[in-house]
């Protein structure tokens, strides 16, 4: 907590002392006249101000431990309101400001928030694991903190430095993202660089030494971020990238990684988390650095046809190894092959995606992606289970009127089989998934949102019924209404 509050004391100070010398620097020019004050620069700023309330329901069968004797999960329910309050100033003298703090509230408890044993994030219950334990995650705890504060300066022409706390999204959200979904994003904490001075080019580099997750835990480390954007046209481009991180464990870990490649296992083979007591897991604390980068190229886009018709492809493949002292089982791809067609406001596309196992050993992870967007709203596999996944996928959207309307399906199977039921028995379906959602604008700034999500288990993924690893049949609804200023 200490090492929390001295690091925004000197985020603020540092963000203070930069803003104050772009200030200065023209201040004693002579006989200057001044036409644009700061003062201005703050009433010119813009918003960075909403509120979202949300119900979430969560039906799933799992099991509060693996014993013959133990009892599946209760509903789950959660009703929370998130509250972004902030405002980025208007360039003045090159340099911008942008603050915003965040307010996620719990109204009720009858959900695992994921913050264990912290009596300020778990409805004031001083070890409040017990009782989360007999309910699934709603990873939306209640938190008060800085979400937003940088500085932007554009001292140099087509180019952009910011520096501070900041959200952050590349591209598809695949492997970078803000995880905007939940109530509590993810943030990073450094300085990114943005240049356009190439036409149709955009070059993006970043270092963050600090990264927020969705769970409020501050996770420490190095990570470099390189993103290389052509625009072929304004609706498709080829992006060439580069992630390198090595973080202490991002929560992407469990299991054993000197188990045999097909046992069933719910983490990527690289041992437990530490931040999970024991009473709710039979991982143990990582003892293996996870450490890795990545590479890969990604091809996307929209292409007319006639007013009309537009075609949609997507391409995309990468590479992920060991990074600093990593595990000589990081070794995997990615790929995604998909295309369809749009009509007016309708459109429908079919997508292939795999990210696949070393052996059984370790699979590919998207550590710092929005994930919730991926394999599925009901989050089986937000960490890629160690026999890889592959994921066949059909999606439709369009609107009726002011409604938008959007739905996917998906079957899910293993890159290596895992061993399932009894000894000798494998298999390699996870199972399968459809999604829903219903967007309504009531006006410029209130929208509402129905969304749903229906996984149903294929083999059985584990030894037996109730085990920990399980993919079992899960339902969800949210129900939300946000409102932007």
């Amino acid at each position: 907590m200490k090492t929390k509050v001295i690091f925004k004391k000197n985020m603020v100070m540092a963000c203070t002392a930069l803003a104050l010398a772009g200030m200065a620097q023209t201040a004693f020019a002579e006989d200057e006249v001044a036409e644009y004050t700061f003062l201005d620069s703050i009433k010119e700023g813009k918003q960075m101000t909403n509120f979202r309330l949300r119900y979430e329901n969560v039906n799933q069968e799992a099991y509060r431990g693996t014993t013959p004797t133990s009892k599946r999960l209760n509903t789950g329910e959660a009703f929370t309101l998130r509250s972004l309050i902030g405002w980025q100033t208007a360039p003045y003298k090159n340099f911008s400001i942008g603050a915003q703090i965040t307010d996620v509230h719990e109204f009720n408890d009858s959900f695992n928030d994921r913050r264990y044993n912290t009596p300020e994030h778990n409805n004031g219950t001083a070890s409040a694991s017990a009782d989360k334990a007999q309910y699934p995650n709603i990873v939306d705890p209640g938190f008060t903190d800085i979400n937003q504060l940088f500085v932007d300066w554009t001292g140099i022409k087509n180019t952009k430095v910011r520096l501070g706390r900041q959200q952050l999204n590349l591209d598809n959200v695949r492997f970078i993202g803000d995880i905007g979904f939940r109530q509590n994003m993810q943030v990073f904490d450094g300085v990114t660089v943005l240049n356009k001075s190439i036409p149709d080019v955009e070059l993006f580099a970043a270092h963050f030494d600090n990264v927020r997750q969705i769970t409020t835990k501050d996770r420490r480390g190095n990570i470099e971020v390189l993103n290389a954007k052509y625009r072929i046209s304004p609706s498709e481009s080829v992006v060439g990238y580069g992630y390198m991180v090595d973080v202490e464990n991002l929560a992407q870990n469990g299991g054993n990684p000197n188990a045999v490649g097909t046992a069933a296992q719910g983490g990527n083979g690289l041992g437990g988390s530490a931040d999970i007591p024991a009473s709710l897991t039979n991982f143990q604390p990582s003892k293996t650095d996870a450490s890795s980068k990545t590479f890969g190229l990604r091809l996307d886009g929209v292409r007319p046809v006639n007013p009309d018709w537009k075609v949609l492809y997507t391409a995309e493949y990468a590479k992920q190894t060991d990074y600093r002292g990593g595990s000589d089982l990081i070794d995997a791809y990615y790929l995604r092959l998909g295309g369809g067609a749009a009509y007016g406001a309708w459109s429908v596309r079919f997508d292939h995606e795999k990210l696949s196992s070393n052996d059984g050993k370790y699979a590919f992870q998207t550590p710092l992606g929005t994930n919730h967007l991926f394999q599925g709203w009901a989050d089986h596999f937000l960490t890629t289970p160690r026999q890889g996944i592959e994921d066949s996928y059909v999606t439709v959207a369009g609107a009726i009127d002011k409604v938008k309307l959007y739905a996917e399906y998906h079957v899910f199977k293993s890159d290596e089989k895992f061993q399932s039921g009894a000894a000798n028995r494998f298999g390699d379906k996870y199972g399968t998934e459809f999604d829903a959602s219903a967007t309504y604008a009531f006006n410029n700034n209130l929208t509402g949102k129905l969304e749903y999500a229906n996984f149903r288990e294929g083999d059985l993924y584990g030894t037996t019924l109730k085990n920990a690893a399980r993919k079992g049949d899960k339902e969800i609804v949210w129900v939300t209404a946000m409102y932007t200023f």
